[in-house]
């Protein structure tokens, strides 16, 4: 799930750390990450890459951007859509319609804001996913949302009434599973990069090469440039000195 990498509208959030062109060329080593990482994976797993993008008629913003072989597909949630299906909601589950309607068995939709996400995370889930039967894979983020959620049918009500952009959105989405009976397979959670504090984590990781438990991140080569050419790296770690 991404959009555009465009100044002013990329990565608002970390506006205290970075300029908005800064922001734009984080948001756009990220997508690359995020990408490649992506198809790092299909080398142990059944994994056809995309990028749910929105809005529409910005493609050409993403060509330079993402993986060899990267897909798009559209996720602006202009269908219509069951009551109570509102914000990411809609573009989420019409990112699930298209891709599933497409002829995959299933679909994993992946943030964006991670751009050191372990490869394994994403192994595992494309591998629990495809195993036979109905079932929801989580990824929960630190925060309360998820990084990932992958499902074989695209079940609207696990869209419905999702208090978007609050600690309560993976909560919610077990909770909707449970209400389905289906099987829910959680992933270990992993951080999203959305403000000062998790990208000063993000640059800390990148320098020194630390591991979350017993997953080893992503080594994210695009944003690791893209924070030395802006100096970020040494902003950050100065920072983290004082």
């Amino acid at each position: 799930m991404a959009k555009a990498p465009k100044a002013g509208h990329s990565k608002t959030r970390l506006s205290s750390a970075l300029s908005p062109e800064a922001a734009a060329s984080l948001s756009a080593a990220f997508l690359r990450d995020a990408t490649e990482n992506i198809r790092l994976a299909s080398r142990e797993a059944s994994i056809a890459g995309f990028v749910a993008y929105a809005p529409a008629g910005q493609e050409e913003l993403f060509a330079d951007h993402v993986a060899a072989g990267t897909s798009l597909v559209l996720a602006d949630g202009s269908p219509p859509m069951p009551p109570g299906v509102h914000r990411l909601g809609r573009s989420l589950l019409h990112a699930f319609q298209s891709l599933l309607s497409a002829g995959f068995g299933a679909a994993c939709m992946v943030n964006s804001d991670s751009p050191n996400l372990p490869t394994s995370l994403l192994v595992e889930g494309a591998r629990a996913l495809l195993a036979p039967g109905e079932r929801v894979v989580l990824g929960p983020a630190e925060d309360g949302g998820y990084y990932l959620l992958g499902l074989r049918t695209p079940h609207p009500h696990l869209f419905q009434n999702i208090p978007w952009s609050t600690p309560g959105v993976a909560e919610a989405t077990r909770n909707r599973a449970q209400a389905l009976g289906l099987e829910l397979i959680e992933l270990e959670p992993w951080y999203d990069v959305d403000d000062s504090a998790s990208l000063q984590r993000l640059i800390q990781e990148l320098s020194n090469g630390a591991a979350s438990r017993s997953l080893t991140p992503y080594r994210a080569p695009a944003t690791a440039a893209c924070l030395q050419r802006f100096g970020l790296s040494a902003t950050m770690a100065a920072r983290t000195a004082q």
